[in-house]
């Protein structure tokens, strides 16, 4: 550190990590790079900046350090100046979304996330900057792994004197220093005072605010001190305000803690408290890292945080609540130990188990401003960089088919000249697209409302208000002097102008309200959705989802909408914020991307092809009309595919065509296997060959009625094949009455004739088929054409079985002829009186 540097710092108190200062030093200068852990309490924000401001290597540039929140980067930039005795904006400024202190002398900067990338993309080899720091990396950020990569290939292949320094507090160090080429790993112990860990596990299905309310009371009566409570989200930080409202010691200052908060807000939250005040700060895990909340020395941790997870199924991304992991808890109960001896209340039992890390946003985040940035940087193939975590094949090709819906990318996954204009701006590319192409529409500064409504929180979420966009718009555009009374619309508003400004949108046509939904529409086009019938407002969505609404939101009555914010449920998701769509206008500004399509398939309700021609939008029908002329091949293949899923039976067979069937299967089996297999599995497998012919103009089960099935099958065979089937296997047999009886070849392997028992008198061998191999299986009827025998050998029968048979029938029908000698009788058809 140069002597300039070191007179202008004003006296400290030794901390963990000055001791760890020579050797980051000097792995910078031999290295180039270095990993240092800490934990909390150890210093690393504030003084390793500090320490390198005067390094040979950095030879007049600057430093520019990354912190992954707003609020934090605005702590340590102010508390760096105020070692140096200045104010931000002099040697150590930041810039943060819509703030920035950095002046012409800077040469410290403290930087969110985006404004890093934007730094890289900008000025690829950072020509202005010696060296980057990654503070707080363990929260493994989507945009801290981005910057990392960009700057080691940076730094590869452009920039080998810049260098890189990653600290951090809880995370294991082997694999970034890996990944920044075996770079030093450098440790310190933190500073911290011993730190009491009570357990206190609510009792099941307890609401999560009255239990924190409860170790609240108790810990501002058991000790001194201000309390830190750490709670999921913003809506649980309001809730138990509210609930504790009245109840707290006068010299308690309640303090909410969270990222929608006014800077303002934000500031005093972290403040010393006045003296012989305490402090209770409601805070979300933006409090777990890189700030020092002034005089805590008690923590309640009520185990749980809230994160995005994104599916690429449905393209929705949705806050969940989860357990925190190790690392985390360890982080929140570190805060009770900064200043003075502390205690933490753990709202869990001892015994339950925690993730020992976070999973890293990469592996979980919408992954389409991480391609939009990746494309910027000309890079298509995510392999070529180096990641501590690879992002997901799945997330980045839903990433890359949103970006080239959004005109962002060509397809090869280039950026392209709009794509360009979306990197620009601080925005999901969905909202990029949305307020560039609403300045086109002279919508610009609409758009941008609607793109700081949509990014933020909703100024009527506490209220249970319809999900209508138009609402919050009415608000915003509410007379000055009513928004000054409103903290949020102010802040949305400012929001809303700073998007305007580096969109670089004037005051030139604002639009209609009644514009929101087409606005809208542009940014979430696979959220466009029509309402389903029935009286629950129920919606498809253009990507195939479904959801809905609450039953009692105006915005129901809607035929079209389109969808901002959803909660991503797997079936039916629940609408929170959306906008009315006109149905016409619609169709005008997507013209490109509705397409007609000539549906053919098969009904399985009707039992029919239903042939139709639709318009589409997505998964949405916007017009159905009937297909006056299918395509025949397709219709007649999709009845062939219904009659193999019914069957054989599908098909219109009489008896007469079932006995053909089997007379050629009885051939095939017992004389020839070249004749044609004609069983129902055969038939049902070679329908093309035989059937399609015949089902011209058919398109339901009900037209197959009017097929000629007997001469369908009969073409089966050739002329000389259906004679030789007549011969060998005929349909009837003459009997020696002279009557000719069908066989029944469809009662098993063995063919039948069922004949009376009179009609075969004087015949004295059973009637064969095949050239007499196969002879028939006899039924011997009574004249009632009851069965009273059942043989294949009639020569056996009359010798043995026939006297039996005879006294039977002759006392049962004594007015007909049954003769003792059968072969010498003559046979009769019908009554004949016994011979006397």
């Amino acid at each position: 550190m140069t002597g300039l540097i070191a007179r202008k710092i004003l006296p400290m108190d030794q901390l963990p990590i000055d001791s760890l200062l020579p050797e980051i030093r000097t792995a910078l200068v031999e290295r180039g790079c270095a990993v240092v852990e800490a934990p909390p309490g150890a210093g690393k924000t504030t003084r390793v900046p500090l320490a390198l401001l005067g390094a040979d290597w950095l030879a007049g540039r600057k430093l520019v350090m990354l912190e992954p929140r707003r609020l934090a980067a605005r702590a340590a930039a102010t508390q760096m100046a105020r070692l140096l005795g200045e104010q931000p904006g002099e040697t150590v400024g930041y810039r943060v979304r819509m703030d920035s202190r950095c002046g012409p002398r800077t040469r410290i900067e403290v930087v969110t996330e985006g404004v890093l990338t934007r730094l890289l993309q900008a000025d690829p080899a950072l020509s202005g900057y010696g060296g980057v720091i990654f503070d707080e990396f363990h929260e493994r950020s989507l945009n801290a792994d981005l910057a990392l990569a960009l700057c080691l290939e940076a730094r590869q292949a452009l920039r080998p004197d810049l260098r890189l320094l990653v600290m951090s507090a809880t995370l294991a160090g082997q694999s970034v220093a890996s990944l920044l080429e075996d770079a030093p790993q450098l440790r310190c112990e933190g500073r911290s005072f011993p730190v009491t860990t009570q357990y206190v596990a609510p009792a099941p299905a307890s609401r999560m605010e009255p239990v924190v309310a409860q170790a609240i009371q108790q810990a501002l009566r058991q000790g001194t001190g201000s309390v830190l409570v750490f709670l999921p989200g913003g809506g649980e930080i309001r809730r138990l305000a509210a609930l504790l409202a009245g109840h707290l010691p006068d010299d308690v200052e309640l303090m909410p803690l969270y990222g929608d908060l006014s800077q303002a807000d934000q500031d005093a939250a972290i403040r010393k408290p006045e003296t012989g005040q305490r402090k209770l700060v409601l805070a979300t895990a933006i409090a777990e890292t890189s700030l020092t909340i002034e005089g805590v020395r008690v923590v309640i941790d009520s185990g749980w945080s809230r994160v995005p997870r994104f599916d690429p199924v449905s393209g929705m991304t949705r806050l969940v609540t989860v357990r925190v992991s190790r690392a985390s808890a360890d982080q929140r109960r570190g805060r009770a130990g900064r200043l003075e001896a502390g205690v933490c209340y753990r709202l869990w039992g001892e015994g339950e188990r925690l993730e020992a890390q976070s999973a890293p946003e990469i592996l979980q985040a919408d992954l389409a401003p991480l391609v939009l940035e990746l494309a910027q940087w000309g890079t298509q193939d995510v392999s070529s960089l180096a990641w501590l975590d690879v992002p997901p094949a799945a997330a980045l090709s839903q990433a890359r088919e949103l970006l080239q819906r959004l005109e962002a990318l060509d397809g090869e996954g280039r950026i392209t000249q709009h794509g360009r204009k979306l990197s620009g701006l601080p925005l999901h590319p969905r909202l990029s697209h949305m307020v560039v192409r609403g300045a086109e529409r002279s919508q610009g500064w609409l758009a941008c409302l609607i793109a700081a409504l949509v990014s933020e929180r909703d100024i009527l979420s506490s209220h249970g208000n319809s999900a209508d966009i138009g609402l919050r718009l009415r608000l915003l555009n509410t007379a000055s002097s009513e928004r000054e009374k409103n903290p949020a619309l102010r802040r949305m508003r400012a929001i809303a102008q700073d998007i305007a400004r580096q969109a670089g949108i004037g005051p030139q046509g604002t639009g209609s309200i009644q514009q929101a939904g087409i606005l809208l529409a542009l940014a979430y086009p696979d959220r466009i959705a029509q309402r389903r019938p029935g009286v629950a407002p129920r919606y498809l969505l253009s990507n195939g989802r479904g959801a809905t609404l609450a039953a009692a939101d105006p915005l129901g009555a809607s035929a079209w909408l389109a969808v901002a914010e959803l909660d991503g449920e797997a079936r039916e998701a629940r609408i929170f914020l959306a906008s009315e769509l006109d149905a016409a206008e619609l169709r005008t500004t997507f013209a490109a991307q509705i397409e007609t399509r000539e549906i053919v398939a098969w009904d399985h309700t009707r039992q029919a092809i239903d042939a139709v021609s639709e318009t589409r939008l997505g998964e949405l029908v916007l017009e159905r009309r009937p297909l006056e002329s299918p395509d025949a091949t397709r219709v007649t293949g999709l009845l062939l595919d219904a009659i193999r899923r019914r069957g054989a039976e599908a098909l219109p067979w009489t008896p007469a065509l079932r006995e053909w069937q089997a007379r050629v299967a009885l051939l095939r089996r017992e004389d020839d296997a070249t004749w044609p297999a004609v069983d129902d599995s055969a038939l049902l497998a070679s329908l093309e060959d035989w059937l399609l012919p015949y089902l011209h103009g058919k398109s339901r089960f009900s037209h197959l009625a009017d097929v000629p099935l007997q001469q369908a099958l009969h073409g089966l065979l050739d002329y000389s094949r259906q004679r030789q089937l007549d011969e060998l296997v005929p349909t009837h047999i003459t009997v020696p009455t002279g009557s000719r009886i069908a066989i029944d070849y469809t009662g098993g392997d063995v063919p039948v004739l069922a004949v009376r028992l009179q009609e075969m008198f004087g015949l004295a061998e059973t009637p064969a088929i095949l050239h007499g191999r196969i002879p028939l299986l006899l039924h011997l009827l009574s004249p009632a054409r009851r069965p009273v025998q059942v043989t294949r050998d009639l020569a056996g029968f009359w010798r043995s079985s026939y006297q039996d048979v005879r006294k039977d029938l002759r006392g049962r029908y004594p007015k007909h002829y049954w003769p003792e000698d059968p072969l010498q009788a003559e046979p009769v058809r019908g009554v004949r009186r016994t011979r006397t």
